[in-house]
């Protein structure tokens, strides 16, 4: 069937609620509209489901999580019985009808003969991860966008080990799903499978929390008079946030217009920490009462922005990046103090983030390793050296602002982040230093490294096929320089290959994805994807350079010279 076919047989389905039909009746006559909703599928990925709210096919809707819980429940039942019992656990952070599309995956899980845990109140991303591994459960389901706007919603879906699916079995959810063509069939309910989550998850995810601080003496003796300004932008992670700190003995301070579950996200205009301008109330109240720092936490508080004192007193905020730099120095460094920084220790972050954690990495004669975009990866190596042996993982994190210390859960974790960024603040404090002052330490000892992101917005049906197309054609040309920078090597994730300039052509043992990402000269490179949870073709620069003046230079002459690339392509 066509688009306008599709419409029609789902407005004159008896089995649509009024107010779904409502809905779809107001669209009558905005054919672009109707197409975008009925002229494609929203597909489920390796980061799971991500969309609009709205009625449709292409659309986050409880027709469509209802659809992709019934794919879930069809890979479950193939583990077995043992695995039904063990069950599958839900949660949910404040976004629009995110407690509705919990209720209905636990629901269509029920009715399948799966246990389904069910939070009764919101719970963030690292929350979910670690029920996973406390539970025993076979899989887990969070309802969140994360970051995007408050139109979208999103389904992600978690491996038994707490980190998210893996592609494997990811490609046999997604096969189980394709095979429901009729989305209004699936139905749910056998109420005697649903379970509300133990209250101790709580208590025991705090608890193993604790045991990761570095710096006891420090906190005990600064803590208490910090002055540490948190916002959780009207997210799940006001109370996790909140109970880790006060139970740490450290002074917080909220932004109370911010802590209301405000499924509009009011106060700001993406519900973002990545960006400044999401940490401007936080920022008011910390210059209001005289702040140190100023944390903010996305909706699924997987996701921690930070801003600090620069020398003159104003409030910077902080790239992922810089604060993925901040706490490698940091939890290495106070490791290593209390001689308990171990032999095999490992390092983890995703290829598109900061060049600087490789030096950093080399000085304190700690392995580092890469993976593709995306938190399961990392997760992915917690796993294998757990099996293995070969590593003893200390910290991993990407440059979205997600970071993970400790093993309780498999995907970023803004909770334990800020617990570690609230006690870096203290050591440097009772050591008479500040966070800036030691991020200028590191560009100082190390090299200035100039990290930004740029994303070129897409839209329609067919974007995803458009960026694709545009990291496809960037495989086909020869670039010998980028900026007035040489290109060394060009790696194609998409066929694990390295090429150096020279000609000479090596495998890569990481896993596959569209990507095509340029090494050059002096540690710097650049980075073209497409997003996996957004329509952006996202471009990633990493400047090396002897200070900051000369690598702003390097990155605007790097810039034009990627945007002339991408203009030759189109």
């Amino acid at each position: 069937m066509n688009y306008r076919e599709e419409y029609e047989s789902w407005l004159h389905d008896g089995r649509l609620s009024q107010e779904e039909k409502n809905e779809l009746l107001a669209l009558e006559g905005n054919e672009k509209e109707l197409e975008y909703r009925f002229g494609g599928e929203l597909e489920f990925g390796t980061a799971g489901m991500r969309g609009i709210i709205g009625c449709g096919k292409n659309m986050m809707n409880v027709r469509t999580v209802m659809r992709a819980s019934q794919g879930l429940a069809e890979y479950v039942k193939t583990l077995g019985g043992a695995a039904m019992a063990r069950g599958v656990v839900i949660s949910y952070d404040t976004r629009r009808n995110s407690r509705l599309f919990a209720e209905k995956s636990a629901q269509v899980l029920a009715k399948n003969g799966i246990k389904a845990y069910l939070f009764n109140e919101v719970h963030p991303v690292p929350m979910l991860s670690y029920a996973v591994r406390y539970l025993n459960t076979v899989a887990g389901v969070m309802i969140t966008a994360s970051h995007n706007p408050k139109e979208y919603n999103g389904y992600k879906v978690y491996g038994e080990d707490g980190a998210q699916m893996s592609p494997e079995a990811t490609a046999i959810v997604v096969g189980f799903i394709e095979k429901i063509t009729d989305y209004l069939c699936v139905t749910g309910e056998n109420n005697a499978n649903i379970v509300p989550v133990p209250k101790e998850v709580d208590e025991t995810y705090i608890a193993a929390l604790e045991k990761l601080t570095l710096s006891e003496e420090a906190v005990k003796k600064c803590g208490k008079d910090l002055k540490l300004v948190y916002t959780p932008v009207h997210g799940s992670g006001y109370v996790p946030v909140t109970t880790i700190l006060k139970k740490l003995g450290i002074n917080v301070t909220v932004v109370k217009e911010q802590t209301a579950e405000d499924t509009e996200f009011s106060t700001v205009a993406v519900p973002n920490p990545e960006f400044k301008e999401t940490l401007a109330m936080g920022i008011a109240l910390a210059n209001q009462i005289h702040a140190d720092v100023v944390f903010g936490t996305d909706p699924d508080s997987d996701r921690l922005g930070v801003a600090v004192k620069d020398d003159r007193g104003e409030f910077v905020a902080l790239s992922g990046n810089q604060v993925g730099i901040l706490l490698l120095d940091y939890i290495l460094t106070r490791l290593k103090e209390d001689g308990c920084l171990p032999k095999n220790a490992a390092v983890v972050k995703s290829f598109v983030t900061t060049g600087m954690a490789k030096a950093i990495c080399d000085d304190f004669g700690v392995a580092l390793y890469e993976t593709p975009v995306g938190f399961k990866f990392i997760g992915e190596k917690i796993k294998e050296w757990e099996q293995s042996g070969k590593h003893e993982y200390v910290f991993g994190f990407e440059e979205s602002c997600g970071y993970l210390r400790g093993t309780h859960a498999r995907d970023k974790d803004a909770v334990v982040a800020s617990m570690l960024c609230a006690e870096m603040v203290c050591y440097y404090k009772y050591i008479g230093k500040t966070v800036y002052g030691r991020l200028q330490e590191i560009y100082k000892k190390y090299g200035y490294v100039l990290d930004k992101n740029v994303s070129v917005q897409y839209a329609g049906l067919n974007a995803m096929k458009e960026m694709n197309a545009v990291v496809d054609a960037l495989k086909t040309v020869s670039v010998e320089k980028i900026g007035n920078m040489a290109v060394q090597a060009v790696r194609d994730y998409s066929a694990s290959v390295r090429r150096t300039a020279a000609g000479k052509e090596e495998k890569l043992d990481i896993p596959k994805c569209n990507c095509v990402y340029y090494e050059l000269e002096g540690g710097s490179f650049v980075c073209v994807r497409p997003s996996g949870t957004e329509p952006k073709l996202k471009i990633y620069y990493s400047v090396r350079e002897k200070d900051e003046p000369s690598a702003q230079a390097a990155l605007e002459s790097a810039k034009k010279s990627v945007e002339a690339l991408l203009n030759r392509l189109k």
